[in-house]
């Protein structure tokens, strides 16, 4: 059978049919559902004025739908919805969905103006008998009404009397479907019933619940499938076969229910009804996770949703944003990069574990577009199970680690040595060269020449900066063995030198702050990096040497294609943060990382840049590094806190560190996840630097120290680069403060001696002898 032609009736073919039934069949629409309340004070002639005197149709909002993330490459990753519903016209819904929707709904819709009289006395009769509400005489426009009315609700409040029982909501959903009938077409009301209904199981409309019940489109359901979704919208969580066993019994007989009524009406035969009430109901329940806990990318995922709430290029109020996220019906085309997603999670997997109190976390970011393309963290997110402490400490969290605060993160780790990086690009801006340098004394004072970019002197005469173990002694450093050996002193002596507030500007200007969101703690120590951070935003600021100097805001979103299909793009935010030439050469001095300093044995293959950081304490661990293609960085802390919890003495994974250094774990991590990442991307390479500017440079007293050093390891010759890349290699990062523990106040402790990446491997693997002389894997805590 074929659906029933449409019949366009008025309101004046409602009026005849109350001149027929008498003005009381209005009065009998609000009866029917509430037959046993008053009517006192209701006169022949108010019913009538109350039926002819229409309002406007009702306000209709966008309906609330699925907003959609897809990767790069376009494939979906994650959804939001308050509302699982997907908007579809007429035309895809199957012909006979749309019949038995209208056979058990409303069986007259195509011959009546808004309200069935003749549906209405059967259900007042009906109800009557029963002393209670059994059959409903609203029409299907009036159900549309009482729909959008909830839907146009916000509050509890609205939403409770959109429902309420009583005679003059009927009357104005009666009123209201009137004036619906006056404004839309049969088959303009059917559709936006179809797509408004709830049918159970978190589907709302028609698109949503077949493709929840059965895996399949609205254009594509059956006869029996159709009948089983019309019979699920009148108790929707009566007959909810995600529930039990027993809805779902129910749910077979309402769909029964509609088979016979559609063979009733002669939608169908009586054969064919019997024979598809024969079939299994066969609900193929096709899971429609909301939300970024069901993702693949969690952290990306509420990277992204956090966004559209911060974020004004997305509504100038965060009540607006908030609206345009409920309402949905968006889809965001992201930065994700699959492939370099998946290889930071598997780098951090296969060294950290998902229930260590450790955690790693890493972000990568396209140099020269900020464009994000992963988000990896060593725990899986989601909450843990319990109250306990140990629930709080377990494989999962609610906090977006490889983030900030504005998006989902948590107060971050202190970011240690990478801070150095802005150091040395200042001092180069401000015409440093590469051999030039000073003598360093053993320990350093900063009771002097510290002023914050407000003007005021923060000297802190009580703290003590030490080099390796607190006691390492002084000698000549230049700009580049002071970078590749990562010497503090030297580094807060050159600080000194060209000013505390020139290195904050720099470190703002590529986008540092940090990761709580209260200003930048402007101390003598800030080289050394005692402000907490995050990946992303780190990523971000070492990105923007890999792109020559311009710093792009870490953006998740490039594209927004809105309901109606209209699309916006979504443009980098960029500007030039430093010279291209002072760039140049902080990639060149940083590239020396790999090959002459904390980093050497370590490398990816292709030319690359970075710095290691290891903190106060051993609190965290970071490294950072770039290509001309790639960014990223990676930290380590205790998620229980850093302070609290050093990495010292620790089982992480499946090894034993004495210390996590950042060239022994979040460098290894790196390595991994960039050599992934980058498999089958063209090399690039970087820019020579000006040598012209930047090349040379004296240090006093180098000669002397380097023809000790070649006079210890008993060679002769003239001093070279070899000799300056041999007396860098093995030596430490060195960290020694005393007096200032930075954001914490931490007076009186030291940092600790950090090991190069070869050195650290010797080390661990001396930890393997053990008194049998047998070789294995330490674990636990040394003895």
């Amino acid at each position: 059978m074929t659906s029933r032609p449409e019949v366009r009736r008025g309101p004046g073919a409602c009026l005849r049919g109350l001149v027929a039934c008498g003005v009381f069949g209005g009065l009998l629409a609000a009866l029917a559902a509430l037959p046993l309340v008053g009517t006192a004070g209701l006169t022949v002639n108010s019913v009538a004025r109350t039926l002819t005197d229409l309002p406007p149709s009702p306000r209709e909002n966008p309906l609330p739908q699925r907003t959609v993330l897809l990767d790069r490459n376009g494939k979906r990753f994650a959804q939001f919805y308050t509302e699982n519903r997907t908007v579809v016209t007429l035309a895809q819904v199957a012909p006979v969905m749309r019949d038995a929707i209208v056979a058990i709904e409303d069986s007259r819709f195509y011959e009546h103006a808004g309200l069935d009289v003749k549906g209405t006395l059967r259900a007042l009769v009906t109800n009557t008998k029963a002393g209670e509400v059994r059959q409903g005489g609203s029409s299907l426009t009036q159900q549309l009404v009482k729909n959008i009315l909830v839907e146009n609700s916000e509050s509890d409040t609205e939403r409770a009397q959109a429902r309420a029982p009583s005679i003059q909501r009927k009357i104005n959903e009666l009123r209201y479907a009137l004036a619906m009938e006056r404004k839309y077409s049969k088959a303009e009301i059917l559709e936006r019933y179809l797509n408004i209904a709830y049918f159970g199981a978190g589907a709302f409309g028609v698109e949503a619940a077949a493709q929840r019940f059965f895996s399949v489109p609205a254009a594509r359901l059956t006869l029996p499938q159709a009948a089983t979704l019309a019979g699920a919208v009148r108790t929707p969580y009566a007959t909810d076969p995600s529930l039990d066993v027993k809805r779902r019994e129910r749910l077979r007989e309402r769909r029964d229910i509609v088979l016979d009524r559609m063979a009733q009406l002669s939608y169908v035969t009586s054969a064919r009804a019997e024979a598809a009430k024969r079939r299994p109901l066969a609900i193929r329940l096709k899971p429609e996770p909301g939300g970024c806990q069901g993702s693949d990318y969690p952290y990306f995922c509420l990277y992204v949703h956090r966004e559209l709430l911060t974020n004004t290029a997305f509504g100038h109020t965060r009540a607006e944003r908030e609206r345009r996220l409920a309402r949905g019906g968006i889809v965001l085309r992201t930065t994700l990069a699959p492939k370099a997603q998946r290889a930071a999670q598997r780098a951090i997997a296969a060294r950290v574990g998902r229930k260590d109190t450790e955690v790693a976390a890493e972000a990568m970011i396209q140099p020269g577009t900020g464009r994000i393309r992963a988000m990896a963290a060593s725990k899986r997110y989601g909450s843990n199970a319990g109250n306990t402490a140990n629930a709080k400490n377990g494989p999962d969290t609610t906090y977006n680690l490889a983030a900030d605060m504005a998006h989902g993160g948590g107060q971050g780790f202190q970011a240690g040595s990478t801070f150095k990086v802005f150091t040395l690009a200042t001092a180069l801006a401000q015409g440093w060269r590469f051999d030039q340098g000073f003598m360093t004394p053993g320990s350093f004072v900063p009771d002097s020449g510290f002023t914050d970019c407000r003007g005021r002197k923060v000297n802190d005469p009580r703290a003590e900066i030490f080099n390796a173990s607190g006691e390492g002694k002084g000698g000549p450093q230049s700009l580049s063995t002071g970078t590749w050996k990562s010497v503090n002193i030297f580094y807060m002596m050159l600080e000194q030198r060209v000013g505390l507030c020139p290195v904050v500007t720099t470190a703002r200007a590529l986008g540092i702050a940090r990761a709580d969101g209260t200003p930048l703690r402007e101390v003598p120590t800030f080289t050394l990096g005692v402000n907490e951070m995050d990946p992303v935003t780190v990523a971000a600021a070492f990105a923007a040497f890999g792109a020559r100097g311009r710093y792009c805001r870490p953006m998740a979103i490039v594209e927004i294609v809105e309901r109606d299909g209209r699309r916006f793009k979504v443009p980098p935010s960029c500007s030039r943060a430093i010279e291209r030439d002072v760039a140049d050469a902080v990639n060149h001095l940083l590239a020396g990382v790999f090959t002459k300093g904390t980093m050497t044995g370590q490398s990816i293959g292709r030319p690359a840049a970075g710095k290691t950081g290891t903190n106060n304490g051993y609190t965290s661990a970071w490294f950072a590094g770039y290509t001309p293609d790639l960014a990223a960085a990676v930290s380590v802390g205790d998620i229980r806190g850093s302070y609290r919890y050093p990495l010292t003495d620790v089982e992480i994974g499946d090894e034993y560190f004495g210390a996590v250094q950042g060239a022994s774990l979040p460098g290894p991590i790196w390595v991994s996840s960039m050599s992934a990442a980058l498999d089958g991307t063209r090399e690039s390479r970087f820019h020579h630097p000006d040598m012209g500017r930047f090349g040379g440079g004296f240090t006093p007293g180098m000669e002397e120290e380097l023809a000790r050093e070649r006079e210890e390891r008993g060679e002769d010759g003239e001093d070279s680069e070899g000799d300056r890349r041999r007396g860098a290699r093995g030596d430490r990062e060195d960290r020694g403060v005393r007096g200032d523990r930075g954001a914490r106040g931490d007076r009186g402790r030291r940092f600790r001696e950090e090991r190069t990446y070869r050195e650290e491997r010797r080390y661990r693997g001396e930890r393997r002898h053990r008194d049998n002389g047998a070789h294995r894997r330490y674990r636990g805590r040394p003895r």
